[in-house]
């Protein structure tokens, strides 16, 4: 694969205010009520799509709708309730396991800082991010498959890993940070799609380095 171009500060710069202008609003498709369900939407979308998992939780929410009925759940009506979730035997394990941790050690409260989420099981750090995005506005970047493959079209970051992405990203970005993941991730799934990415409706094509590379 061909090395990709790298973005120049001014083109940084102004990919940023094209993104805020833009999305500046954006938020999660995914659907949920209050900070117990964002989690809980959140870890189920790893590896499946947003609207799969807005098709499996409201069955899930009504049946356990806060974290103290959940961590008295049996696994298998867990599993049950998400197998059309890819990795559902282990994404449920997580989920009882991190219910647990939450009313053993946050009083049944989902704790709202990135260390303490962290330390709810099947939550790491791009978990943890996305939710301190969404639910409070932090000033944070998270790094899933669409913000991947757009900051290497946009020639942002050429790191091979997510995490090594994200820390690029925050460097590069500064500011306005939930913003900008909200878009690239909104930018990504329907605009810069990884394959026939819909060059007709960017509004970033005199930017954009790449649509050949990072199918992903």
């Amino acid at each position: 694969m061909k090395k990709v171009k790298k973005a120049t500060k001014k083109e940084i710069s102004e990919i940023h205010k094209r993104f805020v202008d833009r999305y500046s609003d954006a938020v999660t498709e995914l659907d949920y009520k209050n900070a117990y369900e964002l989690v809980i939407a959140v870890a189920l979308s790893a590896q499946c799509t947003d609207k799969r998992v807005n098709v499996i939780t409201p069955a899930l929410f009504e049946k356990y709708p806060d974290a103290k009925t959940l961590a008295d759940a049996d696994i298998e009506d867990i599993k049950e309730l998400i197998k059309s979730c890819s990795f559902f035997n282990n994404k449920a394990k997580n989920l009882l396991a991190m219910a647990k941790t939450v009313v053993e050690e946050f009083e049944g409260e989902i704790p709202m800082n990135e260390k303490d989420l962290q330390r709810l099981a099947g939550v790491g750090q791009k978990t943890a991010n996305v939710v301190m995005i969404e639910y409070t506005g932090a000033n944070l970047m998270a790094v899933d498959t669409h913000v991947f493959r757009v900051s290497h079209r946009l020639g942002l970051s050429d790191d091979k890993t997510a995490l090594a992405t994200e820390a690029t990203l925050v460097k590069k970005f500064k500011n306005d940070l939930h913003a900008l993941h909200q878009g690239m991730v909104l930018f990504g799934r329907y605009i810069c799609k990884a394959k026939n990415p819909k060059c007709a409706e960017c509004f970033l094509t005199d930017m954009c380095k790449t649509t050949e590379s990072f199918k992903v």
